[in-house]
């Protein structure tokens, strides 16, 4: 049948594509543009990282250092004010107690993020790039058009982060859509930084990263937490006396620590090193490395995320507004009028969160607050625009200049967040912001299922494919984190208490669990489970290599070598 004698055109024919030698370790290689330029096409892979030699040496210092960057970049979607303001509520409603679970989150998100990494250094193309050869056309768009939300939803976080904390600093002076124009203008000064080297920009990440981690750092010695309650917090996977509230925040942990868009990010700020793919040397010894690297990021980022938590469940865990108004009253405070004179449990968000530490700690806590946030919106503002940029060129395979697709990806984010900075107060984003963890939760399982599905292909990975503890224990902890984001979203949608949106949401959620399902099926044919590709096989024609069934929509050219 025609597709087995692909299969076998696959295997024997010479291994060349698009003029570039390709072998077992290199089995995809990024598409030609269709057109040629009048002039080189600018992306941020303009310039490679050089790898130094080492002559047997099972770890080097100096090719840490020279694969560090990617890491970090990727860890700020940790670091994002959407981040922060979890952080911030789980502190002021559960205190110490749900530690463990962003510890857990953390390296979940690790895990996740190696498979990501893996994807990029072994294929040389980022996971945008292998779903637009994969996936069919209509799939393809509407999988880009799922992921494009996502990163709506994110930039909506940071921009508006970006514009509480200028808010604050010019003491209400700036109001929130002329902080979203002002992180707009910046945004796009600062993306250019590449042009002066890819290592001055990672650098500067470096630098923003240092800010939160000394500004939220002084907030946590200011407040001095009780060490042997958080590290029973961190530890202890047990949480006393928790209710409803509780739960719904440990769920709310997992969703905004685990992005969508992140996992496309990764894969592609990988491609940014030398390496021989043709190596496998080389490619082995760069997942090693970048793994390393990606570890000790989310480290620092985990801590960033401790001092938040921890700050806010030492000083405002149980706290009432009426408390907080009466210490507000006494210090002269501007903003009482945000904690109404009643004995509910105080809720915190990012602009209240830098309030009451200006009226318990001063005005320093305050404006230091501020600066972190603004780090913290900043940088995660500029690394989800690189990855519009990414999914869309992947997806669409855009071959624009430069400044007209940042200018694109811009738009397409930053519109929507205008709108409600115009037509919404500071002082009442809380409902915004929910309902955008929610969107961000619904879009999880369109990064998580393609990256296991592809990581676990030898077609694709060669010898680098999951083994099958990784098959079975990826497929675990993605089926967990997408039930618990589902959770969410259903605990979301009945607190609305309106049946017209009921509906809506009953007959969104067919068409949505219809392509999850879809995806689905696709990956568990690519761990093995040979029961749910029967059908496929019969009406493709296909009886063996069950990684074919999954290539059928590879380009023409393209030729993989076992």
């Amino acid at each position: 049948m025609k597709a087995e004698q692909d299969g076998d055109l696959l295997e024997e024919d010479s291994p060349q594509e698009n003029g570039v030698q390709t072998n077992q370790y290199s089995s995809i290689s990024p598409p030609a543009s269709p057109v040629v330029e009048d002039e080189p096409f600018s992306t941020y892979f303009e310039e490679k990282v050089p790898i130094p030699e080492s002559v047997n040496q099972a770890f080097s210092f100096r090719k840490l250092w020279a694969f560090t960057g990617p890491g970090f970049l990727m860890s700020i979607a940790y670091l994002d004010p959407g981040n922060i303001e979890s952080d911030l509520q789980s502190g002021a409603k559960a205190g110490f107690k749900l530690l463990w679970v962003l510890l857990g989150a953390t390296i979940i998100g690790l895990l996740l993020q190696r498979l990501a990494a893996r994807l990029g250094v072994v294929t040389g193309m980022h996971l945008a790039e292998v779903c637009n050869r994969q996936y069919p056309t209509v799939p393809r768009i509407i999988l880009w058009l799922m992921v494009e939300m996502a990163i709506i939803g994110s930039d909506m976080q940071e921009v508006i982060g970006c514009a509480i904390a200028l808010n604050l600093l010019s003491v209400g002076r700036i109001p929130l859509w002329a902080g979203v124009l002002i992180t707009i203008t910046d945004t796009f000064v600062f993306l250019f930084l590449d042009k002066y080297g890819l290592r001055k920009l990672e650098a500067f990440f470096g630098f923003l990263i240092t800010v939160m981690a000394i500004s939220f750092g002084y907030e946590y010695v200011l407040v001095k937490p009780d060490q042997p309650q958080l590290l029973k917090g961190m530890f202890v996977p047990y949480c006393s006396g928790c209710g409803p509230v509780q739960l719904e925040q440990a769920v709310g942990i997992v969703g905004a620590v685990i992005m969508p868009h992140n996992i496309y990010l990764h894969s592609a700020l990988v491609k940014s090193r030398e390496v021989d793919r043709k190596n496998k040397k080389e490619v082995k010894e760069a997942n090693k490395y970048f793994f390393i690297e990606s570890t000790i990021a989310l480290f620092v980022s985990f801590l960033i995320n401790v001092f938040v938590v921890a700050v806010f469940a030492q000083a405002f865990y149980n706290k009432t507004n009426m408390q907080v108004n009466e210490e507000c009253n006494a210090t002269g405070s501007p903003h009482t009028d945000l904690f109404p004179l009643n004995n509910d449990t105080l809720e915190v968000d990012i602009y209240k969160g830098g309030v009451v530490l200006g009226c318990f700690f001063g005005p320093a806590a305050l404006y230091i607050w501020a600066i972190g946030i603004l780090a913290a919106g900043q940088s995660s503002t500029m690394t989800g625009t690189y990855s519009g940029q990414f999914v869309m060129e992947g997806f669409l395979n855009l071959r624009w200049s430069r400044f007209a697709r940042v200018l694109l990806t811009r738009s397409i984010a930053i519109t929507p967040t205008l709108l409600v900075a115009i037509f919404q107060d500071v002082q009442h984003l809380t409902g915004m912001n929910d309902f955008l963890n929610v969107l961000q939760s619904m879009q999880l399982p369109f990064a998580l299922i393609p990256i296991l599905t592809f990581t676990s292909l030898k077609s694709i990975m060669n010898d680098f494919a999951n083994g099958l503890a990784w098959k079975i224990s990826g497929g675990i902890v993605i089926l967990m984190v997408c039930a618990i984001n589902m959770y969410f979203v259903v605990v979301y949608v009945t607190s609305l208490n309106s049946v017209a949106l009921y509906v809506i949401a009953a007959l969104l959620s067919v068409a949505y669990l219809g392509f999850v399902g879809y995806l689905a099926r696709h990956c568990l044919i690519a761990l093995g489970v040979s029961c749910v590709d029967c059908g496929s096989r019969m009406q493709m024609g296909l009886s063996r290599h069950t990684d074919i069934y999954l290539l059928n929509d590879m380009d023409s050219d393209t030729v993989v070598d076992r």
